[in-house]
């Protein structure tokens, strides 16, 4: 029988709201080990069965209402219907997202697959305690060579769990070649940012490779994906920009291994760079701003919404007259109102007639649950210079 965990009515009215968190001030005291719990409300109501992580700020996540065993079967028919999701979006690529955590039903649970492998992060104590359950519903229900664990999020430290990177079952390289849309690229399962590459911005990178022409500019490059689906898709010359060598190194054997010698990799800080560029008749038919999170946290905000507006600004004075700006943000406290709003702001002191094509976001792998805010973090704007 599993343990008992009473909530608070504010809490209980999280999960009636549509959100599976509960916090540790809607929760009695309680001093069970990690795992599944039932969950009542404090007048003996049952709630449903959750995640239960005793150090964690977010003490439940539910799993499910229903008062049914939480099994090897549960967890497979949980991710196989996660999995089906995927296959009805039918995503010209080989590495994309299986498992949305939240957005999927199955809180603090991350799989991404690379071609053969999978590669999965179980980032709370609670989903922790279930690793073995996890780990066979997860080689049962999707096709493998290998699962490697990517537990080397700092999120962890917060749960009280180890830093670690384990093969759970085969061997999983570090790089392995996966196909996006008519891109070829290596992903470092082992090394890479997240599992190994942003995924989240697959559809973003085939839209910047169906726009590209002329010179094109991309900014915070990292292994390169979006320079090589410009180069791929039509530039004539790409001119890609990031301040880690190590990246930059990878990227061009990504452009070696798709036989493209039209984009010129550039190791600086992108501020400086385009700073010294507007001072001289450089100018870009598309340019791609793709900068890691300025906020990471809630109290960064404004000095974070200074640098995107300022990175930016700079990019706009650079596009050439109809030129097109493709820019992101994946910082969750930048909504997408003050997204918006910055590039307004940008646009303005910039001097420039910019026109809003589309808004993008995270690719539809990655789906956005409307009551669960944390699920959807990626916003962007495709941008269009009128003069």
């Amino acid at each position: 029988m599993r343990a008992t965990v009473r909530v608070s009515a504010r809490g209980t009215a999280r999960w009636r709201l549509g959100h599976p968190w509960i916090y540790r001030s809607d929760v009695d005291d309680a001093a069970y080990p990690p795992g599944i719990v039932r969950v009542m409300d404090r007048r003996g109501r049952y709630r449903g069965q959750a995640l239960w992580s005793p150090r964690s700020e977010i003490r439940l996540r539910l799993l499910t209402g229903a008062d049914a065993s939480v099994d090897g079967a549960w967890w497979r028919g949980a991710l196989r219907a996660a999995g089906a999701r995927r296959a009805d979006l039918a995503p010209d690529a080989t590495a994309f997202r299986l498992v949305h955590a939240e957005a999927d039903g199955l809180p603090s649970l991350v799989v991404d697959r690379y071609s053969d492998y999978l590669v999965a992060q179980l980032l709370s104590a609670g989903l922790e305690a279930e690793r073995d359950t996890v780990v066979a519903a997860l080689l049962e229900s999707f096709e493998s060579k290998g699962l490697l664990l990517r537990h080397d999020v700092s999120v962890r430290r917060h749960e009280g769990l180890p830093m670690e990177i384990v093969d759970a079952a085969g061997t999983v390289p570090d790089l392995v070649e996966v196909r996006e849309g008519p891109v070829r690229y290596l992903a470092a399962l082992r090394t890479g940012q997240k599992t190994g590459a942003f995924l989240d911005q697959r559809e973003n990178r085939l839209l910047a490779g169906r726009l590209a022409n002329g010179r094109a500019l991309d900014l915070f490059c990292y292994q390169g994906l979006f320079a090589l689906h410009l180069a791929r898709g039509g530039a004539d010359h790409v001119r890609a920009v990031d301040a880690s060598a190590p990246a930059l190194a990878l990227a061009a054997r990504n452009a070696e291994l798709n036989g493209l010698t039209n984009v010129e990799w550039i190791e600086g800080n992108a501020f400086d760079l385009l700073r010294a560029w507007a001072r001289t008749t450089e100018r870009f038919d598309v340019v791609v701003v793709d900068p890691p999170a300025f906020v990471k946290r809630k109290d960064a905000l404004a000095r974070g919404l200074a640098g995107y507006k300022e990175i930016n600004l700079r990019a706009m004075q650079l596009l050439a007259p109809g030129g097109r700006l493709l820019t992101c943000s994946c910082s969750f406290h930048v909504d997408r109102s003050r997204f918006l709003g910055m590039l307004a702001d940008a646009a303005a002191d910039s001097g420039r007639r910019l026109v809003l094509e589309r808004a993008v976001g995270q690719s539809a792998d990655h789906p956005e649950v409307l009551t669960i805010p944390e699920t959807g973090y990626l916003k962007g704007a495709l941008l269009r210079a009128l003069d």
